[in-house]
């Protein structure tokens, strides 16, 4: 294969989903990268499962790493509540070091393949006040592989791409929408039930139901038995 490799962080949401089909797009051999992180549910990583086998990448590769032994987080803490409302500031599901990590494992394995481009989803717009989605984070990421790598020292230049950034919501599902992306397969939801079903009530329910009116397009996300569904509530 000629194609450039690049690693896409892919968690089984719709941004992630939508950045591996902008990185196929360019043109990339996509080496989809998931981490177990010790969220309080695996259907995530099903459907990262599921996009990676739709949308074609080389490889899938999963990585076990628990951030619940650090806890702090409603994702990682079943002793901390999931929201069902906006909060102001740097919400309870902010989990610490959790792009950080993620990053330094897709700079590892992005410097075994041999590349130099890594895909991450994350977003400054429709995001929920998370620090480690800022621009100022990439930034300083980027020139941390330069810094902590053998094949930065060596002078091969890395390059953290962020597509989504400056994106809403809505944008991010149209452009995932026209590259192919089945928004079926994927999950959003913070507290989604052991079958994928969203909650209707968490900040990312609430967000990827504005998205999809926003974008005027049907919305496939499944809803729990009881669940509200947020986008029929505007």
């Amino acid at each position: 294969m000629n194609a450039r490799p690049a690693v896409v962080l892919l968690s089984g949401g719709l941004d992630s989903a939508t950045t591996l089909a902008i990185a196929r797009a360019e043109g990339y051999a996509c080496y989809a990268l998931s981490v177990d992180y010790g969220q309080r549910h695996g259907t995530e990583l099903e459907a990262a499962r599921r996009v990676a086998a739709a949308l074609g990448v080389v490889e899938h590769k999963e990585i076990h790493v628990g951030l619940d032994a650090i806890g702090g987080s409603a994702l990682t803490d079943p002793g901390i509540a999931v929201p069902d409302r906006p909060q102001v500031g740097i919400p309870v599901t902010y989990v610490p070091a959790r792009n950080t990590v993620l990053l330094a494992f897709a700079l590892g394995w992005v410097e075994v393949l041999g590349g130099a481009d890594i895909f991450i989803g994350v977003n400054a717009v429709d995001y929920s006040g998370y620090p480690d989605c800022r621009p100022d984070f990439i930034a300083a990421f980027q020139r941390l592989a330069q810094l902590a790598t053998k094949a930065g020292v060596e002078g091969r230049e890395f390059r953290i791409h962020a597509p989504l950034l400056t994106l809403s919501k809505a944008d991010i599902i149209r452009r995932g929408t026209e590259l192919g992306v089945d928004f079926g397969l994927t999950v959003s939801c913070y507290a989604a039930d052991p079958e994928g079903r969203a909650c209707g009530r968490c900040d990312a329910c609430r967000l990827r139901a504005q998205g999809f009116l926003e974008a005027g397009l049907p919305d496939p996300t499944r809803y729990a038995a009881g669940a509200p569904n947020p986008g029929e509530r505007r």
